[in-house]
Order: structure tokens, then sequence, then C-alpha cells
């Protein structure tokens, strides 16, 4: 449980009250009470009302909006005000701003655009945050503490490039180490003094985003940068602790955000907690996955969803509105995949600037008769009835399908082999393969214990990272399945080849070595022809992106090519090692063959879908105190039916007993409790 002074999933979400007058407090005051809100993010950009000069604090405003608030029946979720930095802040020290790629200083504005290797803006948000925790440590309304906003962007000062620098002597100890983990003999750029290493930004090596001349220090300096921001955070988490001790902390992430490693950062929040904004034409299985992967931050505890929009959101190109029953929908969804709260960006719709037209539960016109509103107070009376009842409980998953930051930057930043190569995108096609046949999975990361698994999934694992092979070959010796694809075990964590032959470490696990890597252009394709019948597999499939061409050692061969000059080479092959097998898919499958494939490896793991429906009807199954959740998630237009089994469970939402056959209602939500089978 989050914080047992509210013990039900929160409901609410972010609240600006200043950006109003008295007459609209009160108004909200009674239309929360209406939707059921319980609890406010609120103080998340307040900085420079707090603090109007390098001097001065006035908490008076706050004082009294928490004492409204709680007088009201709604908690806190009290942000720390740094989100965005005061004007004068940037005036009298310029140092506070960033500077972009391209080496342009950046003046006063937006948000992302403090810099976080600036001692100045360091010592201010750390006297902030310390004030505010001394100050409502104690206050009845709070629950959590929210550092900052959305932490992102990076930064190419001179503070950076010299806390760069600092961070490069840390990692590792002597230039000769770092030439040799860059390979600067490449282009004449070995370093012979600290102070000539320099940020790799567009003046320097990199250009267009993520192409880079030298892979090791760009890779080096995502690395850096993720850490830079998270010592920000933990500045300020430190400060909060030295008055607040109990009160949970965190900050709210951004899903599949590209640029900080949430697994590193995971670790120094109380609870993960992350905004969701799908589009209208998001795949539900993506924002499944996602959902997946914030709970697998912290080894499978419940997340917060902090942000989520009750109607359309401002900032996509095409501005949707949420069809009706689908803010529900997804809110449950998000609850489903282990969500302890649901809380909107915003409560009341902002007037002016860019999320004038961000949805909220209060809309412009300011009274409770809209559709939107209607929706959210629905809700709020269905959490109220829920109670406690789902509050901590977890995922019995037995498929783990890995994800890694740093691999994902070293694909991205990787000199080839194909532009199409798409990590996330890679990944997504196994989840989604699982998600359509209702098989539970967790999202994982490396460090992990896999043992909780009878099947872990690294699609693409081109990165090896020390001591991995010998886990992976652990994990299979003992019984499990292990499944890699295509460019993986390319390179160390330096981004240096690992020489001997592809897969690199992994070789042995794999039995297999790859001579060659073709890239395709988009219209081409390949197939996978398998040898003869393996269970739900036969015939030929689609392939395409990279092609590697390997050579079987040991392993068995299931599948070969179809067609070009490698024709009859192995495509997929397994290598039975110890008690477990090791598959190794060696291009890009199209979605038919994945679909088979994993539901073969499921079935002879004993692994057993959750029910038997549609794959427009998403399942999933939380865990506590030996009763199963089951939610089903009708995402289609009109109603589906889903086999459940002939067990007897309880719809919580509507309290019939029902078995075998059950129809979802289009759009709709069904929680079924019954006995953990």
């Amino acid at each position: 449980m989050i914080n047992d002074k509210l013990p039900k999933i929160w409901y609410g979400g972010d609240y600006n009250p200043e950006q109003w007058e008295a007459p609209d407090w009160a108004e909200d005051e009674r239309m929360f009470k209406l939707a059921g809100i319980d609890i406010a993010t609120i103080n998340v950009f307040s900085w420079a009302l707090i603090q109007p000069d390098e001097d001065t604090y006035d908490f008076s405003g706050l004082d009294a909006m928490m004492d409204r608030l709680y007088k009201n029946g709604t908690y806190v979720c009290l942000a720390t005000a740094t989100g965005a930095h005061p004007a004068w802040m940037a005036r009298k020290y310029p140092e506070v701003t960033r500077v972009d790629v391209q080496g342009r200083k950046r003046k006063f504005g937006g948000r992302h655009n403090s810099n976080p290797n600036s001692p100045v803006y360091r010592k201010f948000a750390a006297a902030i945050a310390g004030k505010l925790a001394e100050r409502y440590k104690d206050h009845p309304a709070l629950l959590a503490w929210h550092i900052s906003n959305e932490y992102g962007g990076y930064d190419y000062s001179e503070q950076s490039e010299a806390a760069f620098r600092l961070w490069l002597k840390e990692r590792y100890g002597t230039l000769d180490a770092l030439n040799k983990a860059w390979n600067t003999r490449f282009w004449g750029h070995t370093f012979y003094d600290w102070d000539e290493i320099v940020v790799p930004n567009e003046l320097s090596e990199e250009w267009n985003g993520n192409r880079t001349n030298f892979q090791g220090i760009s890779l080096d300096y995502r690395r850096f940068m993720s850490h830079s921001l998270l010592e920000c955070y933990r500045i300020e988490y430190d400060a909060i602790r030295e008055h607040s001790k109990d009160v949970p902390i965190t900050t709210n992430l951004m899903g599949l955000y590209q640029e900080l490693d949430y697994f590193e950062w995971a670790k120094y929040l109380d609870v993960v907690s992350w905004d969701n904004y799908p589009a209208l034409d998001t795949p539900v299985s993506l924002t499944a996955m996602t959902h997946d992967l914030m709970r697998g931050l912290k080894q499978g505890q419940p997340f917060m969803l902090m942000e989520q929009t009750p109607s359309q959101q401002n900032w996509q190109p095409y501005n949707s509105l949420k069809r009706p029953g689908v803010m529900r929908l997804w809110s449950y969804q998000a609850v489903a995949r282990g969500a302890d709260t649901v809380m909107f960006f915003q409560l009341r719709r902002s007037i002016g600037a860019c999320e004038k037209y961000h949805g909220a539960v209060i809309e412009h016109v300011g009274h409770e008769h809209t559709r939107v509103f209607r929706e959210s107070a629905e809700l709020g009376r269905e959490l109220q009835q829920l109670g406690d009842k789902l509050l901590d409980a977890r995922s019995a998953a037995k498929v783990g399908i890995l994800f890694d930051w740093e691999n994902r930057w070293a694909l991205d930043l990787s000199s080839g082999p194909s532009v199409a190569l798409d990590y996330v995108g890679e990944v997504h096609k196994y989840y989604d393969a699982l998600y359509r046949q209702h098989i539970e999975t967790d999202m994982i990361g490396v460090e992990e214990d896999f043992g909780k698994y009878e099947i872990i999934i690294a699609p693409v694992m081109y990165m090896v990272k020390p001591g991995f092979a010998k886990k992976a070959e652990a994990f299979v010796r003992a019984g499990g399945t292990f499944v890699t694809t295509f460019f993986s075990g390319i390179v160390n964590e330096n981004d240096l080849v690992t020489v001997g032959g592809y897969p690199g470490e992994l070789r042995s696990l794999l039995g297999i070595w790859a001579e060659e890597i073709d890239a395709l252009l988009p219209d081409m394709k390949n197939e996978i022809v398998m040898k003869e019948s393996w269970n739900a597999l036969k015939g030929s499939y689609d392939c395409g992106i990279l092609c590697d061409l390997i050579h079987s050692e040991e392993a068995e061969v299931l599948a070969s090519y179809g067609s070009d000059f490698y024709a009859g080479m192995p495509v997929l092959t397994v290598n039975a090692f110890g008690e477990g097998k090791a598959y190794y898919i060696a291009s890009s499958p199209d979605a038919d063959f994945l679909r088979a494939f994993v539901g073969n490896l499921c079935e002879e793991k004993g692994i057993a879908p959750l029910v038997t429906a549609a794959g427009e009807v998403e399942s999933v199954q939380r865990v506590k105190d030996g009763k199963s959740f089951l939610f089903l998630l009708n995402h289609a237009a009109s109603e589906l039916p889903a086999d459940i089994g002939a067990a007897e469970r309880t719809d919580l939402l509507t309290g019939r007993a029902v078995s075998g056959q059950v129809m979802v209602p289009a759009r709709g939500v069904m929680i079924l409790e019954g006995a953990l089978q």
C-alpha cells in the first residue's frame, strides 16, 4: 500500500488552483466531491510564486490550499515545484539554463530548461524541497511527495562538460582505459588529457539525433546525462528525507521515454509513477506493455498512474477525443496491470498557454453537466466501491521479456546495419504475440531474478553486459527456456564488438555462429521455411529487416531461409543446454509466426492462457492473499464473449456470480474475483 492513510485506489490528479480565484476553488471543491476525487497533485509549477526572489519564500497560498483541500476531504500529492525554475534565477544566474545539442545557449522559457549540472540550480532546488518538507511533513493532507516533473532533455553546457570529465574519471580511472573502451585510435581520437574530451553534440560527434561518429562517447554521454538528472532528483529526495521520514517519494516517469534509464532511476523511487498518453491509434498492446514495464521497474511492485487525460491531449498531431467509455476502459487497463492509483492531468482545464486544450475533469464550461464529468464521476463511484480489494495485488506471470535502456541506446547509435531496426518495435512484436493469446507477461530488466520465470525472451540483445551470458546460461541449465533474436550478442557494454564470431558471449548457449548480417530494403522479404511441422508451426512465414546468416554448431535447425543466396541456411534454431533450451530467431518474423512460436513455447512449459477470447478482449490477472482478480477489458465497439473456465467467480463491479462463457460489454470491463488456480 502506497500510504495507508487512504486505503483505496487513489482517484484525482494535477490541480493548479494558483491559476484561478477563490470562487472557482469553492466550485472545484463541490465538484471534486461529486466526482469522488480524493487526491490532488499540487505545486508542480509554483516555484516562481513561492520564491519570488533569491531570499524570499512565501508559503501562505500553499498553506491555505493544503488546509482547504484537506477540509474538503481531498488528500495531497505535494510536488516540490522544481519542474520549471523562476525567471529571476535565469536572469541573475544564466548558468541555470541549458545549452542545446547545437551548442546554443538557452534563455529563460519552457520547462525542461534547467541545467542539471549547475551548482546554482542544484542549491536552489534542494533548498525549496527541504523547506517544503520541513513545513508540511506533518500535514494531515500529505499522502506522497512528487519531485519535479517529467525529467528529461540533455544539456551540453560547460558545466555538464566538466562534470562529464569527472564522471569519466570515476568510471574508467585512467585515460588509457578510456581510450581502449572508446577505441579512440579510430580516426585519430586518442586523448592525452581529460580536458581534451568535449561533449558529443552537433559541434563535435553527433548529428540528426542519434547519428554519431563515436558510439563509445555518445553512449557514455547518455549514461552520464541520465545519471546527472537522477542526481538532481536524489538531491531533492535527500532534502525531503531530512524532515519527512516516512511519506513515499516519487517522480513521474514517461513510459518508453528514450533518454533516461528507468531501471536505474527506479532504485531511488519509493513508488514508480508514470504518465500515460496513448493516441487514438496507439495499439492497446503497446500501452499494456508500457504499464507492465513500469510495474517491472521495481520487481512487480504496484505503481502510480500519475497522469492521463480524461478526454484529449493537446500536444499530439491529432488530438482526438476519447470515445465514450474509453477513459474508464483505459483507467482499468492501468489498474489491471499494476496501478494502485488513477490520476489525471488535469482536474480543471487551463484557460491560457499551451495546455489550454488539454482535457480535464472540469471543462472550460465550468460545471458538471458534461460527458467527461459524468464518466469521471461514475469511475470515481466504482473505485470507492472497490475499496482496498486490489491494493498491492501482484502479477503471477511465468514469461518475462527483457527490456534494457542501455541496449536501446547502443542500438539507436549503431552505425548500421539498418535504419529500420527499432528496438521498442521488436520488443513489442513478442509482447503482442503473447498479449493476443491471453498469456501473462512481465517486462523485466537484466538485473531481475530469472528464476521466477519459465521463459525469458530477449529481443535484439545487441549489447551483452558483464555477467549476463553466465546468468542466461544458468537459467537455461536449470530448465528454463531462453529466446533471443537476430543482431544479438554483438558488442560489450562499451559498444565494442566481441570478436570470435557472433553472437559473441551467447554463442555457447545458442549453439550457433553468425557469419554475416544482411539488411533488407523496406520492400524486401525473405521466408522462414519450417523443416517439418513443429506443433503449431508449419509451412513458411515472412521475415525481414535483418537476416543473420548463421551456422549450426550444436543447435538443431528448425527452419531455414527460403530465398536469396542464403536460401537453405538456418533461420530458427534450438539448442539443448543442461535441462533447458535456447532458441535463436535469425530474422524479424511476421506476426503469424510469432504467435504460433510463443504459443508453442508456453504450451511446452505448461503456461496456459488466462481465458479463451478474441484478441480485442484483453485479459489480465492480479493476485493477492490466495485470490485471483481476473480483468476482462473489451476494446471493441461491440460486446464479445470470453470463456473464463468452469470455476465460479464474482464480478466486483456488478456483484454477479459468473462462470464459463461471459459476455464483455462494448468498451466494458469485468473484474472477476475467485480462488487462485
